[in-house]
């Protein structure tokens, strides 16, 4: 198996693509090895200068602190991805761990529905995602995951991208945060 790796725009996010589903339940983000139990994630947390990961589909993002370089984690981050597989699993998670289950309003689905066809997509190629989190008196507010999540240009991404296609599709909105 060979596992790809992308830059992200985040210099602190390196995407990995095994070439294999890695979650078919959904996108989550990990940051603490006591948040779960899954093994290669807990090894991946456990590279020194590991920050933390985020799990889509297809793709792995691990973020890194600032002062550790790449070449001391990359290879290791590799290895473990290549274990994992080797061993005949086809998916690293096969269950739901995002435990948002709220009713939604009209224009929170409408808002939602917008998150996931036109933005998720040009997120998730650079390695991130976007959750919505709440709608209230014209302000959405999202969660940056993965290598959106501390990246230099979200904010710029956030604002231009995100708020002028909510805004411009919803009246109603007016603003838009991450939190």
């Amino acid at each position: 198996m060979f596992v790809q790796t992308e830059i992200t725009p985040n210099p602190n996010s390196l995407k990995f693509i095994p070439g294999k589903v890695v979650s078919n339940a959904g996108s989550f983000e990990v940051t603490k090895k006591d948040q779960i139990k899954n093994e290669l994630i807990k090894d991946i947390l456990s590279i020194n200068g590991v920050e933390g990961i985020f799990l889509g589909k297809d793709f792995i993002s691990v973020n890194k602190y600032d002062e550790t370089p790449w070449e001391e984690i990359k290879h290791v981050v590799i290895s473990l991805i290549n274990e994992f597989y080797s061993t005949g699993k086809d998916f690293i998670i096969d269950k739901d761990l995002n435990e948002e289950n709220k009713t939604l309003d009209e224009i929170e689905k409408k808002i939602v529905q917008l998150l996931d066809e036109k933005i998720r997509p040009a997120v998730a190629k650079d390695g991130g995602d976007i959750k919505f989190k709440e709608f209230k008196d014209g302000v959405v507010k999202v969660q940056l995951q993965g290598s959106c999540s501390g990246c230099p240009s979200s904010t710029m991404t956030l604002k231009r991208g995100v708020q002028n296609l909510l805004c411009h599709y919803l009246p109603e909105v007016k603003e838009v945060e991450a939190i």
